[in-house]
Parts: C-alpha cells; sequence; structure tokens
C-alpha cells in the first residue's frame, strides 16, 4: 500500500511504525472472511481492510470525525485478522496508532466520555471495584432478569499452597478477576504445587494496563505497567521462573510490555525482560510431567478459546491439546476462531453488536451438548456465563482436584 503521510506525524516512532505497517498490507481482503464485525454488519469500513483505509486516511492529514471513529471503536480488538493474514500486518498495532490519534481529533459527546472515564476509574482498581461488585451481587435478587444476569454470582475463594519449593514462579495481581473468580489463580496455585512449583503472589501487583491501553489512555496504561515491573523486579532477580498468565487478555498485554516501553531509558530492558519470562498456564503446563494431573472424568467439555489466546498470543490449540492430553473429551465447536463479543470494556459500549456475537457463540459451544464450557479468560467466562444454562469454568479449575474434594 503506498503512503504519503505528513513530515511531523511520519517522524514520530508511531508514525514510522504505521508507515510500515501501512505499506506491509497488499488489499487482498482474506482480513474481511475473519472479522466478526464484518461477518455481522457487512460494511467495509467495519472490516480490517477498510479500518486500516480510515486509519491511513487519518495519518495523511484528511479531515476525520464521528463515523470514523465508530467504526474503530465497533473493532472488537480480537486481532483474528492478524491471524489469518498472508502478510504479516500487525493490524492491533495500527489500531492503537490510529485511535491515539483520532482521540486526539474528534470529541466523543460527554456521556461517552463520562462512561468511559468510569470504567477507568473503577474497573482497573481491585479494592474499588471489589467493593461495588459486593454491592451489586447483593442487590441482584431483586433487579430485573436481564440486568442480574450480567452481574456474576459471587465465587468463593479456594486456599492458596504455602510456597515450599524450590522452583517458584510469579502471577498477576490482577484487576477484576481477583474479586469475580478468586478460585482461579487458587485452582493455578494449587496445581503448580502438585508439579513442585510454588507460585508468587508480588505485593503491589495489580492491572496489567490492557483496559486503559484499550480505551486510548496510552499514559495511564504505562503507569500500570511500571507498577507491575517494580513489583515484579525483586523476585525476578532472585530467580523466579516466569510470570504465569490465567487470564490470557492480561497475558497479551504483559507480552507487550518490552514494545509499549521500548523508548522509556529507565524501563525498557526491564520490560524486555519482563515479556520474556511472560508464559500464558497452558504454556507452563506443556513443559512439565503432568502424570499427576491426568483426569478420568467422562463428562464432555466444550472449550471456548479466547481471542487474547488464539489470536493476540497465537497459542490455538494449545489448552485443547493438553485438555485432551490429560483425558477430557472436548466437543467440536464450529467457527471457533470467532470471537464470544466480552472484548474487554466491548460488552458494556457496544452491547447490541456484543450480545448478538454472544448468541452466535453459545449457539457453536452447546452444540455438541457438554457438560460446562471451558474457557481461559475471565473477560470470557463472565461474559458467557451471563446468558448460559451451563457452568463456565476456567480450564485450569477443571485439574484443582482439590477443590473436587472440597466441593464433594
Amino acid at each position: 500500500m503506498q503512503t504519503n503521510l505528513g513530515e511531523a506525524i511520519k517522524q514520530t516512532p508511531a508514525g514510522r511504525e504505521a508507515d510500515a505497517i501501512l505499506r506491509s498490507c497488499i488489499h487482498c481482503g482474506f482480513c474481511n472472511a475473519a472479522c466478526p464485525t464484518y461477518r455481522l454488519l457487512g460494511d467495509e469500513r467495519d472490516g480490517p481492510r477498510g479500518r486500516i483505509y480510515l486509519i491511513k486516511q487519518a495519518l495523511e492529514g484528511e479531515k476525520v470525525g464521528a463515523a470514523t471513529q465508530l467504526h474503530l471503536d465497533r473493532c472488537l480488538d480480537c486481532r483474528a485478522c492478524e491471524t489469518i493474514c498472508p502478510s504479516g500486518v500487525r493490524y492491533g498495532r495500527l489500531a492503537d496508532i490510529g485511535r491515539g490519534l483520532i482521540e486526539q481529533q474528534v470529541a466523543r459527546p460527554w456521556r461517552d466520555r463520562l462512561r468511559r472515564r468510569v470504567l477507568r476509574l473503577l474497573l482497573p482498581h481491585p479494592g474499588r471495584f471489589a467493593a461495588l461488585l459486593r454491592l451489586a451481587q447483593l442487590v441482584r435478587p431483586l433487579l430485573p432478569g436481564a440486568m442480574g444476569a450480567k452481574i456474576p454470582p459471587r465465587r468463593p475463594g479456594r486456599k492458596w499452597p504455602a510456597a515450599s519449593h524450590a522452583r517458584r514462579m510469579l502471577i498477576l495481581g490482577g484487576c477484576v478477576q481477583p474479586a469475580m473468580a478468586p478460585s482461579i489463580d487458587a485452582a493455578a496455585a494449587r496445581v503448580l504445587d502438585r508439579l513442585g512449583i510454588s507460585l508468587i503472589r508480588a505485593e503491589r501487583s495489580g492491572c496489567c494496563g490492557a483496559l486503559s491501553h484499550h480505551l486510548s489512555a496510552p499514559a495511564e496504561a504505562k503507569a500500570f505497567m511500571r507498577r507491575n515491573i517494580d513489583a515484579w523486579w525483586p523476585h525476578i532477580e532472585a530467580g523466579a521462573e516466569a510470570l504465569v498468565m490465567t487470564a490470557s487478555g492480561c497475558g497479551s498485554m504483559v507480552k507487550q510490555y518490552g514494545d509499549a516501553l521500548i523508548h522509556d531509558s529507565r524501563y525498557a530492558d526491564k520490560a524486555a525482560r519482563v515479556s520474556a519470562l511472560t508464559r500464558d498456564i497452558g504454556e507452563v503446563l506443556t513443559r512439565e510431567d503432568l502424570q499427576s494431573l491426568a483426569c478420568r472424568s467422562t463428562e464432555k467439555i466444550a472449550f471456548h478459546a479466547p481471542c487474547s489466546l488464539q489470536h493476540g498470543q497465537r497459542l490455538g490449540g494449545l489448552v485443547e491439546g493438553l485438555l485432551r492430553r490429560l483425558g477430557f473429551t472436548l466437543t467440536p465447536v464450529v467457527d471457533d476462531s470467532f470471537c464470544c463479543g466480552a472484548a474487554g470494556t466491548y460488552s458494556i459500549l457496544q452491547p447490541t453488536l456484543s450480545g448478538r456475537l454472544l448468541a452466535d457463540k453459545l449457539a457453536a459451544l452447546t452444540a455438541g451438548e457438554p457438560a460446562l464450557i471451558a474457557t481461559a479468560n475471565i473477560g470470557c467466562l463472565v461474559h458467557l456465563q451471563s446468558a448460559s444454562e451451563l457452568p463456565v469454568l476456567h480450564w485450569i479449575e477443571l485439574l484443582d482436584t482439590d477443590r473436587e474434594r472440597e466441593t464433594a
């Protein structure tokens, strides 16, 4: 693709990066076939190829308005287009650059600005979010069915094993997951404990920064990144083997720390080291002897592979292979590369499109008559559970036999 970016922006790091990404696009349109919003809306501007043109126009100095912003807002950031692209176009990074530029040029309506600001003030802060969630759960029985379904029921925490092994790994503190499903990280700690690995929670680690990043607040996102690096660094220097992610969306973000902070003279090297150490919990288990985790369950399971796992981290098929290796029976899921509609705050900001995607995804997941649905990301888990008659769990919880004994 030929480009003619303005000299002012072309000479910035983001401009040079955007120019290189644009030039790698060959207009083939394969990306549209993989795009959930293009499939729903049939509008070229709601597919990757059209959005690339819209971003290109903005970078070349053409006037942009609310319509351009809307088409970019409708993007799920699922990055399915990157998986299928024959030219390796880094669409996700280009979308970040384009959104940031358009955010500076197009003023949002005050209600939209307020909603996004409230999300940024609440969701990335575990204490604030937990208090709000507990209040919502208390009044949940009084709410209309559709509204109450969006509030996840309270999930009990589980015992966290003592750090008794020489092998140690770190885990992200997180933001919404500790309040919504504390059993997930506890299950990961207990499973790794059975494999001779202690999972360590570093004080002051928290939100990975993805929410702020995707809501066009890059400075705020980088502040979260630096705080996590500072929290983890003493443990890394002490020999922690890896940073374990049980939320694939967070894993996708932390693996980008090195790129996000590459121009930060104080944090660039540390960020690159953190990204290199980051592993999805599935990646960790594939490297271990799993004989002690073998399962004899006869229940059929439908696995939903989050976009952040299969497209963001390029780990498609990893968890499915692990579960089959451990003795679980997985049902087939058609169109398994398509998004469920959760996509961070997308289900809040784009509820209509998100709802259509959710209905399609649940139809695909339940077609094989599974006993339960498993996934690898807290956002997908809560979104699916809001409309599912089947239980929805994180797949690592299926391996936690101690959980089974506690609830028996």
